[in-house]
């Protein structure tokens, strides 16, 4: 009798890593999705998501009403928006079970042209050159451990003459504390960290791994992915305030998002 082998596949600290915060998401998603689902459906009813600079560098390319694949795609909200301003159809990603069942429902319920995979990223299961328009952002990069590879899936996604959208938290927005007299620099931060947990308690995803990239590697990894950056702009407003907070750093004075336009070359 031959003995069979058994092939095991070795786990990688980073699997391990990408694992616990897809956990950490999951759990965090779970929560949220008990007591703020219909609030969450009401303020997506509202597009409210899609913020004025983001209308203004996709008005153009909305008008052509694009198919738009969202990579991490998180609640849906900006989904239902990106529908409402002129998206012939969203296909919505996301790693987590809970949140893309969440976001399909809702898309339903407000009957907008969404529909939904869960996948990672890389490593979506859509065709080459699919998207008229990838648009993602707002709390994706930071859960990207290889900032190349994922540009190289996003380039992948867009056809010729299409393109890149991302709407993003600036990556010195982690070391900017959230004090409310003045601003100030979080002595446990570095602007060009590799990666650090997140030990916030009042974050969703407490205890996550996050990854820093830099503006400089951000741009850099697009463009070697074969795509022009067309825009590239940065804003005192963040995208996002925990718990409403009112930081000093959020006053004007300091960068908390940006937001990058990118062509992928037309055929010759």
């Amino acid at each position: 009798m031959v003995a069979s082998r058994v092939l095991v596949r070795k786990v990688s600290r980073m699997d391990e890593m990408l694992l616990a915060n897809r956990t950490a998401w999951d759990k965090a998603y779970q929560a949220q999705q008990l007591h703020a689902y219909d609030e969450m459906s009401a303020e997506a009813a509202t597009g409210v998501t899609l913020v004025a600079s983001e209308r203004e560098l996709l008005r153009d390319i909305l008008t052509a009403r694009p198919v738009v694949v969202h990579p991490q795609s998180d609640n849906g909200q900006d989904d239902i928006a990106l529908v409402q301003a002129g998206a012939r159809e969203v296909i919505g990603v996301d790693y987590s079970e809970t949140v893309v069942h969440a976001a399909r429902r809702r898309a339903d319920a407000l009957g907008v042209a969404c529909r939904y995979l869960i996948a990672t990223v890389p490593g979506v299961p859509l065709l080459d050159g699919c998207a008229d328009l990838v648009y993602t952002g707002k709390g994706a990069l930071i859960w990207m451990p290889d900032i190349d590879a994922w540009a190289v899936e996003m380039a992948r996604l867009v056809r010729p003459g299409g393109h890149l959208f991302l709407h993003e938290g600036h990556p010195a927005t982690e070391l900017w504390t959230w004090d409310l007299d003045e601003p100030r620099i979080r002595p446990d931060r570095s602007y060009f960290g590799r990666s650090f947990v997140c030990d916030d308690n009042s974050f969703p995803a407490n205890g996550a791994v996050m990854w820093q990239w830099t503006l400089g590697q951000t741009v850099s990894a697009v463009i070697r992915a074969g795509l022009q950056v067309r825009c590239l702009e940065e804003y005192a407003e963040p995208f996002w305030r925990m718990g409403d907070i009112d930081a000093a750093a959020f006053r004007g004075r300091l960068p908390n998002t940006f937001a990058l336009l990118a062509r992928r070359p037309a055929a010759p």
